[in-house]
């Protein structure tokens, strides 16, 4: 293996030239190219496009362009804020992303897996993922998990000559790999050219978002269907239809989705921040939903800076026990922190070794066959020895009661204990299929072993069941040793133990009860990790798990969410949702209260655009049934939209706080957004109807201005006759009772932000008491300059209102102020629940 050089640095220049380089693209999420064709052409927003090209080829080219500047303006909302909080995430992923160790000019190097050439030789060791397709050289060997490719969990030899795969990575052993494919020749690069894609799992929210948004659709597809059919069958004109199409689709809130993309989007920086890296979108939301935190020990409760204790030798004196465990540790051609520790503690030299089996987690045993005399202090050493896990050698050796009563001893003091074994006439490992043997053994003594918690450990343990997540510790070492490092790192209660053993012995049903009743599993394999996840989920549970090795590889993917330790393998971090920067537990807190604070977020933005797009869709009906008209002009509705629907919703967004937040986002709506709905249509109702026929019926005055003439003709653009009797007063009446529709629409979905985020105890009822005064002062802001900008003839034209008889302001305003006192009243005293009987959930 010394005799291995690997490349020069001149070498390496020329082939990148060449185009030989290993070209990939280390990302956070989503490409630029996905950002933006996500944000400006989904279904929503190409129905708009289509509309207005439709209007642009009838010659309404100013209400083309309003219909679709509302598609125009989220497109470019949500790609400018989703760009960047990409570029800050990528600058940040880079203190995470996967460093390769190559041979270059004779020496070992740190490189990132871009700057790899073909022929580049890597040193491959236990838990790295291979960046390229490559064949093994010189004298190493380890075992591959291909699972990733081929979907096959068994472990894969190789040695001199055989092919290794991008993609997959090395659980056990080490040796060199020489690169035969690199960047889009590799074969992970040709299976997953389209399984590269940014995937999420969605949360419970998103799916009840989801669940929201396709019903919104189909509504506002049936109020489409009831127009356009009243409108042919009244053979109005096309421009007409043209412009209540846009209206109506309008009316889908598209704004939604890029409100729910920059809500993640900010708690992914906020959370970057504090130490933990994003890799999917929805990670930070997904981690307050969980009830169960699964986590490793080694490397993740502890700092995996394991150091060598003490021994208790059997049937020989302690030294020549140091010494040949010393020559033990140094003889095996892969190392592991419990190898090392050994090294580091005994010192230790190489001798003559038969064969090996290098340290697997599922075997949970390492074992070395020497054939070596020995010589000077150095005692000899001929046959088989083997060091591994106490639960997994005891059908190969035996304890007596002052030995158990040692390592009993120990695992209560949180140490580690291994045992040590040994089978004299014993030099081959291996069975005629090439797979490991364990032979009988002569016990030899125990080790023990201590290791150091992670930093903020106790806080964030402490922080998580305070908000009733269940915590749980799953690890390879013994039952107890993992226990009383749990209760040190602040693990409450009576710990409840099991064993792998044990579980492997249960059925389905009683691994089930035992995967809820303990709190601490010892010896347990990687597929008995993935299995434990599985049965939480089963039980309906929402679980998170943390790992750092690639024995927690199955468990991670498994877990709705799961969470790696930067220092861990390439591999766990590649398959997880967050990685925890640094190693520290001190973003995880923080991050659970940033995942309440969207979640209330998203919650007050659902149920804000409910509030405002159900009612719209409500009097659109109502309206045409009347044949009133239609509720909204094209302007105002755009008005409506970014007021109401655009400006409060990234208010709520970036200015929410965490908290605890009750029932789920349907039991929201229903306390909500329903009652709000109704009052907003009766009350919307009202306001059109009564301010239509005082117009008609010419109770109030309203001048016939040569302005009000040019508004209707600019914001109708229809070709009807006005010299006809009549046609000029139903489309004066219709302007005046859709500018007041419009205030009141506007004023009281203002009034809704200040509901939702209620500054003084009085205005709570439809959510919390949050005092917090920065939505109301925006909402009360926007109502100002809405009030200001209709008083002003040239906003008034731009918005298509018309100017109102006072009697008509005062009716409207009235209104709002009985629409409020009923609402809240409706909210405080949960009217709707008590009237369908339903559970009263919130409060």
């Amino acid at each position: 293996m010394e005799q291995i050089s690997g490349l020069s640095s001149s070498e390496v220049l020329a082939r990148r030239q060449k185009g030989q380089g290993n070209e990939v693209q280390l990302s956070t999420g989503r490409s630029y190219k996905d950002i933006v064709v996500t944000n400006a052409f989904n279904p929503v927003n190409g129905v708009l496009y289509a509309i207005g090209l439709a209007m642009i080829a009838i010659g309404q080219v100013g209400n083309a362009l309003i219909t679709a500047s509302t598609a125009v303006l989220n497109a470019i909302i949500g790609t400018f804020q989703e760009v960047r909080a990409k570029r800050q995430l990528d600058k940040i992923s880079v203190l995470a992303r996967v460093k390769v160790s190559v041979l270059r000019d004779g020496r070992e190097q740190q490189v990132d897996p871009a700057e790899l050439v073909l022929g580049d030789v890597l040193v491959i060791r236990a838990g790295d993922q291979f960046q390229a397709d490559g064949v093994v050289v010189g004298e190493g060997r380890f075992e591959v998990d291909e699972s990733q490719l081929t979907g096959e969990a068994d472990l894969i030899p190789k040695v001199a000559g055989d092919r290794v795969l991008s993609g997959t990575f090395c659980v056990t052993g080490s040796a060199l790999v020489e690169t035969t494919e690199v960047g889009s020749s590799s074969f992970a690069n040709k299976l997953t050219a389209n399984a590269r894609q940014f995937q999420t799992t969605l949360t419970p929210l998103q799916r009840e978002v989801n669940l929201i948004m396709r019903l919104i659709m189909v509504l506002v597809g049936f109020v489409g269907l009831v127009v356009i059919l009243d409108l042919l069958i009244g053979n109005a004109p096309i421009e007409l239809n043209l412009q209540i199409s846009g209206i109506v689709v309008g009316m889908i809130p598209a704004g939604l989705l890029t409100s729910i993309v920059l809500t993640y989007a900010k708690g992914a920086v906020k959370i970057a921040q504090q130490g933990a890296l994003v890799q999917q979108s929805n990670a930070v939301e997904s981690l307050s939903n969980v009830t169960v935190l699964c986590t490793d020990k080694t490397g993740t409760l502890t700092a995996n800076k394991i150091r060598f204790e003490d021994v208790y030798p059997v049937g020989l004196g302690k030294d020549d026990f140091k010494l040949i465990l010393g020559d033990f540790a140094g003889s095996a051609s892969a190392t592991n922190k419990t190898s090392e520790a050994l090294i580091e503690g005994l010192g230790g030299v190489r001798r003559r070794v038969t064969d090996e089996v290098p340290f697997s987690s599922a075997r949970k045993w390492s074992a070395v066959a020497c054939d070596d005399a020995g010589g000077g202090e150095r005692p000899p050493m001929h046959g088989a020895y083997v060091m591994g896990a106490l639960e997994m050698l005891n059908g190969a050796l035996a304890l007596d009661e002052n030995t158990h009563r040692q390592v009993n001893d120990w695992s209560e003091q949180g140490q580690r204990v291994l045992v040590f074994g040994h089978a004299p006439n014993v030099l081959h490992l291996h069975d005629a299929d090439g797979e490991p043997a364990l032979p009988h053994l002569q016990l030899m003594g125990l080790i023990s072993f201590s290791d150091e918690l992670r930093p903020h450990l106790e806080e964030a343990m402490t922080s998580l069941t305070s908000n009733n997540v269940r915590l749980k510790v799953i690890s390879g070492d013994n039952p107890q040793t993992v226990a009383a490092l749990a209760r040190q790192a602040g693990l409450p209660g009576d710990l409840s133990l099991v064993s792998g053993p044990d579980l492997a012995a249960m059925g389905a049903a009683e691994f089930g009860e035992a995967a809820s009743r303990a709190t601490v599993f010892g010896r347990i394999t990687p597929e008995q990790k993935e299995a434990l996840v599985d049965a939480l989920r089963r039980q309906g549970e929402y679980v998170a798990m943390i790992g750092d090795g690639v024995n927690d590889v199955l468990s991670l993917k498994k877990a709705q969410l799961g969470i790696a330790m930067q220092s861990g393998s390439g591999a766990t971090r590649g398959v997880a949702d967050m990685v925890l920067l640094g190693d520290s537990f001190e973003a995880l807190p923080p991050a659970f209260g940033e995942g309440q604070s969207i979640i209330k977020a998203l919650r007050d933005i659902v149920n804000l655009f409910l509030s405002s797009v159900l009612p719209a869709a409500l009097l659109a009906i109502a309206i045409t049934a009347l044949s009133l008209g239609f509720p909204f002009n094209v302007m105002q509705n755009a008005m409506i939209s970014y007021i109401v629907r655009g400006i409060p919703p990234l208010v709520i967004a970036f200015l929410a706080r965490p908290g605890r937040v009750k029932g789920s986002l349907l039991h929201s709506v229903l306390h909500f957004a329903v009652p709000a709905t109704m009052a907003t249509f009766v009350f919307g109702l009202v306001v059109y109807v009564v301010t239509f026929g005082l117009v008609m019926r010419q109770v109030v005055s309203a001048d016939v201005t040569p302005e009000m003439i040019e508004g209707i003709k600019q914001f109708v653009s229809v070709p009807f006759d006005y010299s006809q009797p009549g046609v000029f007063e139903f489309q004066a009446a219709q302007l005046l009772a859709q500018s007041a529709l419009t205030g009141f629409f506007i004023l009281s979905g203002l009034a809704l932000l200040i509901f939702l985020e209620p500054p003084r105890p009085w205005f709570a009822g439809g959510d919390e008491f949050s005092g917090d005064w920065r939505p109301t002062i925006m909402a009360v802001l926007l109502a100002i300059g809405y009030i200001v900008a209709v008083r002003i003839p040239f906003t008034r034209r731009l918005m298509a209102v018309a100017p109102l008889p006072p009697p008509v302001y005062v009716l409207m305003l009235a209104l709002v102020v009985v629409w409020a006192l009923i609402l809240r009243q409706a909210w405080r005293h949960n009217w709707l629940e008590r009237f369908l009987d339903l559970e009263i959930t919130s409060g």
